[in-house]
């Protein structure tokens, strides 16, 4: 019992490894936010004293996270040392929506050949008919958009589920942190186009599609389907790029590290 008394919980030790991924975990979020907020600019020296006073967290942290994000793709490392946030040229992201397309086609056919467990489809299936629910809607409110994304991703996620690869679900999960190649990253931005409604009833007959591929266990048709899906993301980058410098426009988190032409 004596023993046991003078033993010190890691968490509650400074110098433990579980208390230094814990503040590297928030160092990267808080970092993550700066960044698409607009509050650290791309291109310019990321100073690591300022960040210090800033996150109020200890310089080993903050280079980690520095290094967690570089390898995510949102900083890029100077000759000189040290990191500055990149930028994205309209291309790169892109080609970031492509390769999603293609990794979520890939996860789609898998799901399809090796089959999806029946209550992950059940899932997938209640998700989809919320979104039905909402798009029934003869416009989207606010309130509506964000239980739009929210159900989305819940389906997307579901999705990765069945198609059984924590491999390729690592590799989404990298493509799906940049600022613009998620499968949401546009769609509050794109709230204000008039065909919005419309082009979400576009996606939402796909999201069926795909389902129903799998669960037919046609695997070549579940993949040609999620790639053909990702053009819809394709449009609304350019919708986005073109429509969104105006102050009256929706906010698009990291609109600012796209590079114009």
């Amino acid at each position: 019992m004596r023993k046991s008394a003078n033993l010190t919980l890691a968490s509650d030790d400074p110098q433990s490894p579980e208390r230094s991924t814990s503040q590297t975990v928030k160092a990267q979020l808080k970092l993550r936010e700066l960044i698409l907020s607009g509050d650290l600019p791309s291109g310019v020296r990321i100073a690591e004293l300022t960040l210090v006073e800033t996150l109020g967290a200890s310089r080993t942290p903050i280079r980690a996270a520095l290094a967690q994000l570089e390898q995510e793709g949102l900083l890029q490392a100077l000759p000189s040392g040290g990191f500055a946030v990149a930028s994205f040229s309209e291309r790169d992201i892109a080609d970031s929506i492509e390769l999603r397309g293609s990794l979520e086609g890939l996860l789609a056919r898998l799901a399809a050949e090796r089959g999806a467990a029946p209550v992950v489809l059940a899932e997938a299936r209640a998700a989809l008919q919320a979104i039905d629910a909402l798009l029934c809607q003869a416009t989207l409110p606010d309130e509506s958009f964000s239980q739009y994304v929210a159900t989305n991703e819940r389906f997307y996620t579901l999705l990765a589920e069945m198609g059984g690869s924590d491999v390729i679900v690592r590799q989404l999960e990298r493509i799906n942190r940049l600022p613009f190649a998620s499968p949401s990253a546009f769609v509050i931005a794109q709230s204000s186009a008039a065909d919005s409604r419309d082009m979400l009833v576009v996606a939402q007959a796909q999201h069926w599609q795909v389902l129903d591929a799998i669960e037919r266990r046609e695997g070549a048709r579940a993949e040609a389907i999620m790639r053909e899906h990702s053009r819809i993301a394709q449009r609304n980058l350019r919708f986005v790029v073109t429509h969104h410098g105006g102050s009256a426009a929706p906010p698009v988190p990291g609109l600012q590290l796209i590079r114009r032409r």
